[in-house]
C-alpha cells in the first residue's frame, strides 16, 4: 500500500498496522477495558445530520480561527501526544514541521520523545505543552518554566489521568516502556523487520521533558511507575489554581467533561478547556467530548473557549463540533497513524485531506467562514 493511495482515515490505519509490530500498533489503536467509549467517540458523530443551505454564494473559504489567543488557519490541530519516536524515527518532528506547513497548532507531551525546545526550533506555530500534575510541586513549576524559556505559548494540563485505563491489548502483548515484551509481543516485532531496522539505525529513544525521572530504555523508571509513583491522585482545583496563576497565560485543562468541572475551569482562570476522554484509553463507559459538547457550551462557552477531541475521523465531524460551538478540533490517531506509516509525509497528507474535506464541506454547507457553522445546521436522531 502507497501513501497516495491513502484518502481516508481507514487507509491510514491499515497501511500503519502493516508497518508496526502488533504491540505498538494495538497501544496507539487500543483503549480501555471493552473499549466501548472508542468506538462512541467516533458513532457519536451519527447521531446529527449536517443541514446544508445553497446558493449562497460561496466563493471563498476562510477555515480560520482564533483559539486560546492563537490564530489557526484552520479548526483542527495535532493533540500532544505520547512516544511518537516509537512509532516513526521523526516523531514530534514530523507532527511539528506539518502543523507548521499547514498554519496549525500542535502540542509536545511530557512523554514526548522530542525536546520542547527543538519543537519550537522546527515550528514557529502555536505549540502546546501537555503536561501532568506531580506529587513533587517543584518540578511541576520547573517544567512550566522551562516551557516559558521554550516559548511554548499554551499549557495544556491533563486532569483525568491521576491512574492509568485498563489497556487490556497492552497486557496480552506485553507492551510496556521499557520493553517488557512476551513471547508473541516479540514475534510481532520479528515479522516486522522494516519497523526493527527503523528502530535501530536511528538514535535510541529518550523523554527529554522528563529524562531525569522516566527512561525508554532500561534506566531509571518505567512508565506505568510512573504514573503510579510520580502523579498525585490527590490534586485539587486549588493545586490547579496555584499554577494558573504561577504561568500567567493561555491555560487549559483536558479531560474536562461536566459542566460543573468547566464551571470551576472558569472560575479559577483557565482560558481554554478540551472536552475529552483520552481516546477511550482510560474510563471506559465514559461519555464522548461530542455528546457533552452543546451542554458546556451553553454553560461556559461565553467564558472560555470550548473544544473537543475524540473519534475525530473526517471533515464533517469536525463541521458538527464546530456548529455546536466548540471552538477548535483536536485529533491524535488521526495523524499518528498516518505518522507511524510515513513520517512527515504522512501527516502532511492527513492534515492535507483533513484541509481540502473541511473546505469542500463547507462549501457543500453555504458557509464561506467557520462563524456561519451553527445548530441551525444540525438536527439531531
Amino acid at each position: 500500500m502507497r501513501l497516495k493511495d491513502c484518502h481516508n482515515f481507514h487507509d491510514f490505519r491499515r497501511m500503519a498496522e502493516k508497518r508496526l509490530p502488533g504491540p505498538i500498533f494495538n497501544y496507539i489503536d487500543g483503549a480501555a477495558d471493552d473499549e466501548v467509549t472508542l468506538r462512541r467517540n467516533t458513532a457519536s458523530f451519527d447521531s446529527c445530520d449536517l443541514v446544508p443551505n445553497v446558493l449562497r454564494g460561496v466563493t471563498e473559504v476562510d477555515m480560520s480561527v482564533t483559539v486560546m489567543g492563537q490564530k489557526l488557519a484552520m479548526p483542527v490541530y495535532c493533540s500532544p501526544t505520547a512516544l511518537q519516536r516509537l512509532f516513526h524515527h521523526q516523531g514530534e518532528r514530523a507532527v511539528a514541521a506539518a502543523a507548521a506547513r499547514y498554519g496549525t497548532m500542535f502540542g509536545v507531551s511530557s512523554l514526548g520523545t522530542v525536546s520542547l525546545e527543538e519543537a519550537r526550533r522546527i515550528s514557529n506555530g502555536p505549540q502546546v505543552y501537555q503536561f501532568y500534575f506531580h506529587k513533587d510541586r517543584g518540578l511541576n513549576r520547573d517544567m512550566m518554566t522551562r516551557a516559558k524559556e521554550a516559548g511554548v505559548e499554551v499549557m495544556m494540563l491533563t486532569v483525568d489521568s491521576i491512574t492509568g485505563g485498563n489497556r487490556e491489548r497492552d497486557k496480552r502483548t506485553g507492551f510496556a516502556i521499557p520493553f517488557k515484551l512476551n513471547l508473541a509481543g516479540m514475534a510481532q516485532f520479528a515479522i516486522k523487520p522494516s519497523w526493527a531496522i527503523d528502530y535501530l539505525t536511528h538514535e535510541r529513544f529518550k523523554l527529554p521533558q522528563l529524562d531525569a525521572h522516566v527512561s525508554m530504555g532500561g534506566g531509571v523508571m518505567s512508565i506505568s511507575r510512573y504514573f503510579t509513583e510520580m502523579l498525585d491522585p490527590s490534586m485539587t482545583w486549588d493545586d490547579v489554581a496555584d499554577m494558573v496563576r504561577h504561568w500567567g497565560g493561555q491555560f487549559c485543562l483536558k479531560g474536562v467533561m461536566s459542566v460543573e468541572d468547566a464551571r470551576r475551569a472558569v472560575e479559577i482562570g483557565c482560558t481554554g478547556i478540551v472536552l475529552s476522554n483520552h481516546g477511550g484509553r482510560q474510563l471506559d463507559g465514559s461519555r464522548s467530548g461530542f455528546d457533552q459538547l452543546a451542554e458546556i457550551v451553553d454553560a461556559v462557552g461565553d467564558h472560555i473557549d470550548v473544544i473537543m477531541d475524540g473519534g475525530v475521523q473526517r471533515g464533517t465531524h469536525v463541521l458538527k463540533a464546530l456548529s455546536l460551538g466548540a471552538k477548535a478540533v483536536g485529533v491524535g490517531r488521526y495523524y499518528l497513524f498516518p505518522l507511524a506509516a510515513a513520517g512527515q509525509a504522512g501527516v502532511e497528507r492527513a492534515l492535507e485531506l483533513m484541509k481540502t474535506e473541511l473546505e469542500r464541506g463547507m462549501r457543500l454547507m453555504g458557509c464561506t467562514s467557520v462563524d456561519q457553522l451553527t445548530r441551525e445546521n444540525l438536527r439531531f436522531r
